[in-house]
């Protein structure tokens, strides 16, 4: 229940002080790859109910643009997120949320990982701060948060993917593998 006090709470105050700067990458996008700016998509959520996530669009004709590339490598296409969090679709932070092929190509649709659909989904959690990205490393992740899930954990991943517009995602990634305990 704190959690999600303070998931909303940081969520409003993130995407007011964060609006204009929204607003000027959604006029880039616009003028520069004249196409919409936003990402839409379903993903399974928590007890797999199905929700719309919105993300800054970085791909156009099933390539990732150049604007799209800075936006990816900073973090910041994941911004738009900040209203799912406000719409209780997501958390800060927890696994991240699949789409339904996703979890039928990973097989994570039996009884056994039903675990992982037990929390709400987040921007970022521990399995995207691996520089492992397999499906056995994203399940020990997800496995790993949610027995150790803590507001103290839970600081501790978003501090280090607060780092990752100003070091980029590689660099964060180097620095946990090894170096995190959990």
């Amino acid at each position: 229940m704190i959690k999600g006090i303070l998931d909303i709470f940081g969520a409003v105050i993130l995407l007011l002080l964060l609006s204009p700067f929204l607003l000027a990458v959604i006029i880039l996008t616009l003028i520069f790859e004249r196409d919409h700016p936003f990402f839409l998509q379903e993903r399974i959520g928590r007890e797999k109910q199905p929700f719309t996530i919105i993300k800054l669009r970085t791909m156009k004709n099933g390539k990732i643009t150049r604007l799209g590339s800075i936006l990816r490598k900073t973090g910041i296409d994941e911004l738009p997120q900040l209203l799912n969090i406000i719409k209780r679709d997501m958390s800060f932070v927890g696994p991240r949320p699949l789409t339904l092929v996703d979890v039928e190509r990973l097989e994570w649709d039996t009884d056994f990982y039903q675990k992982r659909w037990s929390v709400r989904p987040g921007i970022v959690g521990l399995a995207q701060l691996s520089p492992v990205c397999h499906k056995k490393m994203s399940w020990f992740y997800d496995q790993l948060y949610l027995e150790r899930q803590s507001l103290i954990l839970d600081f501790k991943i978003l501090m280090a993917a607060v780092m990752i517009p100003f070091t980029g995602k590689s660099f964060v990634k180097k620095r946990i593998h090894g170096k995190e305990k959990v």
